[in-house]
């Protein structure tokens, strides 16, 4: 059974309110997402909804924003500079850059429109102020090692490699 400290897989197909699929483990043969569970590694509204479940389970769950990639904050929208991007001539309205922040670290954000010197960003996760509905098969359960705990991820095949 799922709880804390548990190492778990599963299969998972996320799609919006318009019915639209948005991620899933289920094309491409990709292997099933392996986390540590109780540690943080997963959205809030997934992490409840895996609790207590087994092996062979497949359910559905929704998840607000509050729960999943939170509320959409228009003060990350802002104009900035072009200097402030490394390859300013290629920015394209929808899709994603890096931008260096005052404080020196990176930070990926969605570009809105380029003008002649600015450009429009948005720092929000693409997912934020969405509702998400999940498919979710569960494909796996074993205890955590030791190791695995102390580090709060997993280790090996699906998981974390160093």
């Amino acid at each position: 059974m799922i709880e804390k400290n548990k190492v778990v897989s599963f299969h998972y197909t996320l799609a919006d309110d318009g019915g639209q699929t948005i991620d899933s483990s289920r094309v491409d043969d990709r292997e099933p997402l392996t986390m540590l569970h109780g540690h943080g590694g997963l959205i809030p509204g997934v992490e409840r909804a895996l609790d207590g479940r087994v092996v062979g389970d497949r359910f559905t769950v929704v998840v607000a924003p509050e729960e999943g990639y939170g509320l959409r904050d228009e003060s990350l929208t802002q104009r900035v500079p072009k200097k402030y991007f490394r390859d300013a001539e290629r920015l394209r309205a929808g899709t994603l850059a890096v931008i260096q922040t005052g404080q020196g670290q990176q930070q990926q954000v969605m570009v809105q429109k380029v003008g002649s010197s600015v450009v429009d960003i948005d720092g929000n996760h693409p997912l934020a102020g969405v509702t998400l509905h999940f498919d979710i098969e569960i494909t796996e359960v074993r205890d955590a090692s030791e190791e695995e705990i102390a580090h709060g991820h997993v280790h090996g095949p699906g998981g974390h490699h160093h």
